[in-house]
């Protein structure tokens, strides 16, 4: 049995909070200097090029890539060889989002409430995530969300009768309706199966996949493709002036899901959809 004290926990969350804020995940710069490249827009390539000047100028001068530093998303996944030692977890977890938030200067978005409004003034508290897996680690992901993108979200309870095309039509159609909000080009995460909340959280973990990791499975592989292929050719473009470079890539995630129901949820992520990881 290994043991990790809440320290270790609330340090590195911290500087997971401040690092995803700071600087984009390895694949999503590329992404988007790839889509300048493949824009045929003269003013969504000048707009990508702003947005690329914009990542230099944060990892530059230590400041946020945006001004939505956006509610903290943990991803845990504990070893059950693991004891953890000096504390409670989620404690500790959302301690270093206070931490990380207060001394890091990020923009403190969190109210205690949804109708009173009143801010918590550290932007906790942090909605976390846990699995129990084997092994003797435990791994965190942090994953700031902007409401400019999640508001975009939608989520629908298809009957098992529904199509292929019919999936397609709902999240093209989702993009469609979002236009410049989520301020793209955005990265899409598709949850398809489970249940009602199970298939959000599909297509939220879907954000967090490297982007230069397609789905194993040929056939995700191939609808993340149609998907993104689709949406593209509504022109809305960079920050909505139109163009071919709508969003960068498309992510499924698949759970099974119960005989009777076809749950699909979109997620959207902004040109910043930001995460950060470490094991400990």
């Amino acid at each position: 049995m290994r043991e990790i004290d809440v320290k270790e926990i609330t340090s590195a969350v911290a500087e997971l909070c401040v690092e995803a804020n700071l600087r984009l995940p390895c694949g999503m710069r590329e992404c988007i200097e790839h889509a300048r490249a493949r824009e045929e827009s003269e003013l969504c390539r000048s707009v990508l090029g702003d947005i690329t000047d914009n990542l230099d100028c944060a990892e530059q001068l230590s400041v946020p890539i945006c001004q939505d530093t956006g509610m903290a998303v943990i991803f845990a996944e504990i070893g059950q060889d693991v004891h953890i030692v000096g504390g409670d977890f989620e404690e500790a977890v959302n301690r270093g989002v206070a931490e990380g938030y207060v001394n890091g200067r990020l923009r403190l978005s969190i109210v205690r409430d949804p109708l009173d409004r009143v801010n918590t003034d550290n932007n906790t508290p942090a909605l976390i995530h846990t699995r129990i897996v084997p092994g003797d680690t435990i791994k965190l992901v942090v994953a700031p969300k902007g409401f400019g993108s999640e508001n975009m979200s939608r989520l629908k309870m298809f009957t098992p009768s529904a199509t292929k095309e019919d999936i397609v039509k709902f999240v093209v159609e989702t993009v469609s309706i979002a236009g410049s909000n989520p301020c793209p080009p955005i990265v899409v995460g598709v949850g398809i199966g489970s249940d009602f909340e199970g298939c959000a959280l599909l297509a939220k973990k879907a954000l967090c996949r490297d982007l230069r990791i397609r789905h194993p499975e040929k056939f995700y592989k191939d609808l993340e493709n149609e998907m993104l292929t689709e949406i593209n050719k509504l022109g809305i473009g960079s920050q909505g002036f139109g163009g071919t470079q709508t969003a960068l890539y498309v992510n499924i995630e698949k759970a099974p899901t119960h005989i009777a129901g076809l749950p699909v949820a979109v997620n959207i992520g902004c040109h910043v959809t930001r995460h950060a990881e470490i094991i400990l």
